[in-house]
């Protein structure tokens, strides 16, 4: 990878900022819709009891595991479709097959993933998983299965759009669903309109159910913008292009393999909280909704640079390039400061809203591990917004060995050695992760750096 020297003007950071929020608030709040489908599961399992709730949340950590190579390979994608667009010569057919390879690289994808996610107890018993919390997070997954491979093609869509800078129909259609699995949820997994309450199973039939609305839900919305069918995204479908499936897996698989390993501590921590029992558990999970949820506009953002990037990368503009850059990593952390500040002074009532008061030693720990997620906002969202950035310029495999010293040599076991020997409980795993986080966030800024130097003068 070549550095890039760029310098750049006030006129031309005041455009970056309107085109950089017109593109992440949309991808932002589409974002936070498909957490609020996990934050409606929580709130109608959480009050089943802990039990429910501990199923739920390590089903669902092992199913995100499992979506990170389609994570890797849509988000590869979407760096390529933006190069392609900002090189506009023949861009519509470039894109278009990109598209479809990606395409089928999530469907082969898919059969050995869901054999995984199947026998998904063996894993968690072999952690040292309570028997019953194993199998009831497996039938968990089992339901919500399902509906990964249209979430992956939701996904890919989304990108497709970014590319564009057409991102408002992915938020309309997941704003809709939100209220589809609230209707779900409460008929499900709460017995609401005379329907048996399926517990765990109803919520991942809902969850499944709502992947599958939006993918189908977009699909509808596209064919009818002209400017998006004229591509033709299912044309010739059956053609295949090995060169560009192998660049789509180069890019991807370290991307894959990053969000595998953040996926991954954050999943291992709550086979951890396991140890500790289910009350460690469902704070935990209560903690990692609040933080997730946070996460997700920066991650938005960090959506956006790698749209932007990829853009000025194709039209080889390195002023924009570095433009789009710094200001995605400006904006994540602004953000994530203001939600800081939220997370250390009210933790108490944000973890009230999730767990019922005669859960009080559970909400009382939900709270602590929530001031704690609030050290750790302002390099989270740094960390994202830079990776983003990076893969914009294909930069992946750098990103991958900074997640697996931040996260694996350096936050878990950190974590580890504060929660047992040092006798922090779940409050020093979390410790850990903070410590893991940083690392993480100083490693990508620097990459980030180098790669895109401001020229003096």
């Amino acid at each position: 990878m070549t550095t890039i020297a760029a310098a750049g003007t006030a006129g031309g950071w005041g455009r970056e900022l309107r085109a950089m929020l017109a593109l992440a608030w949309p991808l932002a709040l589409t974002n936070l819709s498909q957490v609020a489908l996990v934050v409606t599961d929580t709130l109608f399992l959480g009050h089943l009891g802990e039990i429910p709730l501990a199923a739920a949340t390590l089903g669902g950590n092992l199913y995100f595991i499992a979506m990170s190579l389609p994570f890797g390979l849509a988000f590869a994608a979407s760096a390529m479709m933006a190069q392609e667009k900002g090189r506009v010569r023949h861009h519509v057919r470039e894109m278009r097959r990109t598209f479809r390879q990606a395409m089928w690289l999530g469907l082969l994808s898919f059969p050995p993933i869901a054999l995984l996610l199947w026998h998904s107890a063996i894993f968690l018993r072999a952690t040292g998983q309570d028997p019953e919390l194993a199998e009831a997070a497996q039938t968990f997954v089992r339901a919500m299965m399902w509906g990964l491979v249209p979430f992956y093609g939701f996904l890919l869509l989304r990108g497709f759009l970014s590319a564009l800078e057409r991102p408002n129909a992915a938020l309309w259609v997941s704003t809709a669903c939100i209220g589809i699995n609230v209707v779900l949820d409460y008929a499900l997994v709460a017995g609401g309109f005379g329907v048996p309450s399926l517990g765990v199973v109803g919520a991942g039939v809902a969850s499944a159910s709502s992947n599958l609305f939006m993918f189908l839900g977009l699909v509808g919305v596209m064919a009818l913008d002209r400017r998006v069918s004229r591509f033709q995204l299912a044309g010739r479908f059956w053609r295949t292009d090995f060169r560009r499936m192998v660049e789509i897996v180069r890019i991807g698989l370290p991307i894959a393999g990053t969000m595998l390993l953040e996926i991954g501590v954050f999943s291992g921590t709550a086979l951890v909280m396991g140890w500790f029992g289910p009350s460690a558990v469902a704070a935990h999970a209560v903690a990692l909704q609040v933080a997730s949820s946070c996460f997700m506009v920066p991650m938005g953002i960090g959506q956006a640079a790698t749209a932007r990037v990829g853009l000025a990368a194709g039209a080889e503009d390195p002023e924009g390039v570095h433009r789009a850059g710094w200001m995605a990593i400006g904006l994540a952390a602004g953000f994530m400061a203001s939600t800081a500040l939220v997370l250390l002074l009210v933790p108490g009532f944000l973890a009230a809203l999730f767990l019922p008061p005669d859960l009080g030693e559970t909400r009382r720990l939900a709270a602590t591990l929530l001031m704690v997620a609030g050290l750790f906002q302002l390099a989270d969202g740094v960390q994202v917004a830079a990776a983003g950035a990076l893969r914009g310029l294909k930069d992946t495999r750098l990103p991958l060995l900074f997640a697996a010293l931040g996260y694996w040599v350096l936050g878990l076991p950190v974590g580890m050695l504060l929660g047992f020997p040092a006798g922090l409980g779940p409050v020093g795993v979390w410790f850990g992760l903070a410590a893991g986080l940083a690392v993480v966030a100083v490693l990508m800024t620097l990459r980030w750096r180098r790669l895109v130097v401001l020229a003096p003068g």
